[in-house]
């Protein structure tokens, strides 16, 4: 069976077939939040830790981090802050290690920018997650040899040269071609996550449809784990987490091993361990009984993320502090 392995000083988390379904939190992720922006800007994490602490605690394995801000005041001053080639690669670094400071979870490296991506993966403990490569010749001469050289697992993006496209069949010709190349430098199948591309339901009817016969095939024909932003199926709709949730355990049903998106939402979180059980992917039933219980104490005034907190603090205890995988 397929075995993704990601590791953190302390911890692995293996994304695969036969386990639990892999969460990614989104959160620390600057694009379209002007208040972080602003944070990093002036060099404040406070944001930054809250939103490790909290995803952690409500459940995510695994941290996306994306360094793409914009420092619109310091652009004024300096034009090289115009630059993201110039800004990222000094942010990532000190997001990872504000973010290795506060929580023992694996990271997944964020971003468009090179140097970025090599700035995070010397910042980083352990085995990270490299997000991402496409299939554009340019990115997979720039991103492959980053892979091979820190030998961590990258996050294949199914869109090339020509762009997005709405065929799935040529998303999973894009998804192979960038497996054969990776192949080219020695990177096992087993180390490319493919991400087939949620397209939003309510511009193409039959995006959910597409998506889980694509993420079988990826599946039977190359043997991949795959993962997706998983909000995008929900993009311009009202009610999004309730599409959402619906679309998480149908995506895992269909063979979808991970996902980035925003634990700190208790419906989607809800749906993906209901399926986590159902799968047979929850020894003994634990971690729905464990979340049966924080369901309780946020009926009983508690938030969500305070009484998932509360709840891993207790279940810490009770293991003792050792080594788990995630």
């Amino acid at each position: 069976m397929t075995r993704t392995v990601l590791e953190s000083k302390t911890k692995t988390v293996v994304i695969g077939f036969d386990e639990p379904f892999c969460v990614i939190g989104e959160r620390i992720n600057p694009t379209g939040r002007k208040k972080l922006a602003a944070e990093l800007e002036m060099e404040n994490y406070d944001t930054v830790l809250k939103d490790a602490l909290e995803q952690v605690a409500c459940g995510a394995t695994v941290l996306d981090i994306n360094s793409g801000a914009v420092f619109t005041n310091r652009m004024a001053a300096d034009p090289r802050y115009a630059d993201n080639n110039f800004v990222e690669p000094p942010l990532m670094k000190a997001l990872i290690e504000m973010v290795q400071g506060v929580v023992d979870v694996p990271l997944c490296i964020d971003s468009s920018v090179p140097g970025a991506l090599e700035a995070g993966l010397m910042a980083a403990e352990g085995r990270p997650l490299l997000n991402s490569v496409t299939g554009e010749e340019e990115r997979m001469e720039l991103v492959l040899p980053l892979v091979k050289k820190y030998n961590v697992p990258v996050v294949a993006i199914s869109n090339d040269d020509t762009g997005i496209s709405p065929d799935p069949d040529v998303r999973f010709a894009v998804a192979k071609k960038i497996v054969e190349r990776a192949a080219d430098y020695g990177i096992p199948a087993h180390d490319i996550v493919v991400d087939p591309l949620v397209m939003p339901i309510g511009a193409m009817a039959s995006a959910g449809q597409q998506v889980f016969a694509l993420v079988r095939r990826l599946r039977e024909e190359l043997g991949v784990n795959t993962t997706c932003g998983a909000s995008n199926i929900s993009f311009g709709l009202p009610q999004r987490h309730g599409v959402n949730a619906a679309f998480l355990p149908m995506a895992i049903g269909a063979g979808m091993t991970s996902a980035i998106m925003n634990p700190v939402r208790q419906v989607e979180m809800e749906a993906i361990r209901a399926a986590n059980l159902l799968m047979n992917h929850d020894e003994n039933s634990g971690e729905w009984i464990r979340f049966a219980k924080v369901v309780e104490a946020v009926e009983g005034g508690l938030s969500f993320a305070e009484a998932s907190a509360a709840a891993s603090q207790a279940a810490g205890g009770r293991r003792g502090g050792r080594r788990g995988r995630g």
